[in-house]
């Protein structure tokens, strides 16, 4: 098992929670999972199977595109439905028009303010575990990338965006400062990923259908990981210096900062980078 799986993550479950299913499933074999989804949300999670675990971090650089679901004149302390939702008294309904023109002044590389609720660490400890004790949270905003926004659907109070936006975004906090710059607030609904990269919805595979042969049938090759990657073939004296941990002349002059490489089957064997005087030397070896 040396893969990656698109799996449909349904709505009340965690991420781990895929990947705890997936590993009884497969049992001795590694698991994880790249873009952790909220309960709430659904959509694309990928799963990586043994030694594809160490390419996770590749699959999380990949632009994420998500749709979602928005009450505006609401306000919560998660930020979302499942929160203590308060309801604005009287608050103003931006028209359609209002909407489409502030949804330019959030593209590129803007800040944001991460919400209290998160994963992210406080001091080695989780944000949401402080919250939920009632504690003080103190994050600061820090730099994203939103390559695309658009307004999907607006019928008051509900309102629907597509978001294409680098990692380390968080789609409720977007929702939540599109709302204020409208001078009201916002918790999100719904949420749905419908991308990482080139891995699709329309693809994945429903949780409840995955057996042990939907999987070995549907395992996706390790490379998608690294879709990102030049790729280069190593002929079978370079493969065996390159699994020993030795350097190879960079004969087809890639410049990349990492370069994937495969042996004569096509198979990704390695990811390796510049070691200078013109060489390549592995980053990681994997298993043949």
């Amino acid at each position: 098992m040396f893969g990656l799986l698109n799996i449909h993550k349904p709505s009340g479950m965690t991420s781990r929670d895929v990947v705890n299913r997936v590993q009884r499933l497969l049992r001795g074999v590694k698991v994880g999972h790249a873009g952790t989804l909220d309960p709430l949300a659904t959509g694309v999670l990928v799963v990586a199977l043994g030694p594809a675990t160490r390419l996770v971090e590749y699959v999380q650089r990949m632009p994420k595109t998500y749709v979602g679901t928005f009450l505006l004149g609401r306000a919560s302390d998660t930020e979302d439905v499942e929160g203590k939702v308060v309801e604005l008294k009287d608050p103003p309904r931006p028209t359609r028009q209002a909407i489409e023109a502030s949804l330019p002044n959030f593209l590129g590389t803007i800040q944001q303010l991460p919400p209290a609720f998160s994963a992210l660490k406080v001091q080695g400890r989780r944000a949401y575990d402080l919250a939920r004790r009632g504690e003080q949270v103190e994050l600061q905003p820090r730099p994203i990338e939103i390559v695309r926004l658009a307004l999907v659907r607006y019928d008051y109070p509900e309102l629907e965006v597509e978001v294409c936006c680098g990692s380390g975004t968080y789609i409720r906090s977007l929702g939540r400062d599109i709302a204020q710059s409208l001078g009201t607030a916002a918790v999100m609904s719904a949420l749905q990923r419908t991308a990482i990269g080139d891995f699709r919805l329309g693809e994945a595979m429903e949780l409840e259908s995955v057996t042990v042969e939907i999987v070995t049938r549907r395992l996706l090759s390790p490379r998608r990981a690294l879709a990102q990657l030049p790729t280069v073939a190593l002929t079978d004296e370079e493969r065996r210096r390159i699994a020993n941990g030795m350097t190879v002349t960079n004969r087809w002059n890639e410049e990349a900062a990492e370069i994937a490489a495969v042996d004569g089957l096509d198979r990704l064997v390695a990811i390796l980078a510049s070691r200078g005087g013109g060489d390549l030397g592995p980053v990681r070896n994997f298993p043949p």
